[in-house]
């Protein structure tokens, strides 16, 4: 009796009994990540959840305890500041961009050249200096001559680069400074002015995992997935650039 007893347990235990518990699903990371992006890491890590925003507003909230996991930017100088706090562990560069100038559709004012943006009664969108984009604006305008008299027809500092792409779409302004990545976006309802290439800024992209993140080993993952050739096959479909010039 204590045998048979004994080979029912087992068979039990080797699947005769009740089915054990499925395993449970990975818990999706929280990501912080620039506006820019907000169209590509989806489709890179769909099951993740995702906080797009400016990345300076972004550091703002991990700087005061925000729960993410890993921080994507739109350059490197502010993940390095956190990294200096040794809230992020080591930023590393994943991708690259550029800055271009984008009309409405029709392009009422005209607009050929970004030295058009200096005309008396054009009427320009940038984002503020705080925010990646809108210091790139700054570096762009700087090197060309033109930053009094561009800033002079400013008519909103937006706090993303997606603020001032709809700014222009909805025809609220003659042209904005976004990158080339979110000009796509709106193909058929803007146009796109060239920068020229002497005064294009070094537009890199720096991510980082958080260091007060639960899920350390999926961050760093997420990180390696970004710069797997997966990874970078998908940015490269969003045209975004390499993360290292020249490949």
């Amino acid at each position: 009796m204590i045998r048979r007893a004994l080979l029912v347990a087992c068979c039990a235990l080797l699947g005769g009994g009740a089915a054990a518990p499925a395993a449970r699903a990975p818990q999706p990371l929280t990501i912080f990540a620039a506006a820019s992006l907000t169209d590509v890491l989806p489709a890179i890590a769909p099951a993740d959840d995702y906080a797009f925003a400016g990345s300076n507003a972004l550091a703002a909230q991990i700087a005061e305890g925000a729960p993410a996991d890993v921080f994507a930017a739109a350059n490197t100088a502010i993940p390095e500041r956190l990294y200096a706090r040794r809230l992020v562990e080591k930023p590393v560069v994943f991708t690259r961009n550029a800055l271009v100038v984008v009309v409405p559709r029709a392009n009422p004012a005209r607009i050929a050249s970004v030295d058009d943006l200096a005309r008396r009664g054009v009427s320009v969108v940038v984002a503020a200096p705080s925010v990646p984009v809108g210091g790139y604006t700054q570096t762009v305008l700087r090197r060309l001559g033109l930053a009094a008299r561009v800033d002079a027809n400013v008519v909103s500092r937006e706090l993303d680069v997606r603020s001032v792409l709809a700014k222009v779409t909805l025809g609220q302004a003659d042209a904005g400074f976004v990158y080339a990545t979110d000009a796509r976006t709106e193909r058929g309802k803007v146009r796109v002015v060239r920068i020229p290439a002497s005064a294009q800024p070094s537009v890199a992209y720096a991510v980082a995992v958080v260091s007060a993140s639960r899920h350390k080993a999926a961050a760093r993952a997420f990180v390696a997935r970004l710069l797997g050739k997966a990874g970078q096959a998908t940015l490269a479909r969003f045209g975004f650039l390499p993360p290292t010039h020249g490949t």
